[in-house]
């Protein structure tokens, strides 16, 4: 299997945030902590206003800065698909993979003293479904799949403004971006 990555099309994204909602569905988070966030970003003034909104969750780079910081081992890519897993039993709660990733993930679970991320559902992709952020959107805004293939089908761009620089990881992540939004 190829590495598995996310599309998303901010052009039709209509921050309803049920994808978000979803994957804290799913992964039982706790209030206020969110593995997968709609940002909203607006400016410019009358007569040219403009916003746009932004979901984002874990990217599973290529060089995810989070694995390499970790001392213990607790994040890791798994092999068959590059997916950036997580070992709770591993996490020692130093939060240096918070620290590390430039796009906010992963997110230190206080009641539980570590960590946790975004791990692309992958009960549900092991078992042929879709990740519940990607299922539960309603405008098809978001999609998962062969990076490789979302990026021939859409483009490649990750260089979103509110987002560091796709050089830093190399997220597995491409948009269709509006031009607000474009660096």
């Amino acid at each position: 299997m190829a590495q598995l990555g996310f599309y998303y099309d901010m052009t039709i994204c209509t921050s309803c945030k049920v994808c978000q909602i979803a994957c804290s569905d799913k992964n039982d988070l706790e209030v206020g902590t969110l593995f997968r966030k709609v940002y909203n970003f607006e400016g410019g003034e009358f007569p040219n206003p403009w916003a746009y909104n932004l979901s984002i969750a874990c990217n599973h780079c290529a060089e995810p800065k989070c694995t390499k910081n970790c001392p213990t081992g607790a994040l890791y890519k798994r092999e068959k698909d590059g997916i950036v897993m997580f070992d709770e039993g591993k996490c020692i709660g130093c939060k240096m993979c918070t620290w590390s990733c430039p796009y906010g993930q992963p997110k230190y679970i206080e009641s539980k003293g570590k960590s946790g991320k975004c791990n692309f559902c992958v009960d549900l992709i092991d078992a042929g479904e879709e990740p519940a952020c990607v299922a539960a959107c309603q405008m098809r805004a978001l999609e998962f799949g062969d990076i490789e293939e979302l990026r021939k089908k859409y483009g490649s761009t990750a260089d979103i403004k509110g987002l560091p620089d796709s050089g830093i990881t190399k997220p597995h992540l491409t948009i269709h971006p509006n031009k607000e939004a474009m660096k």
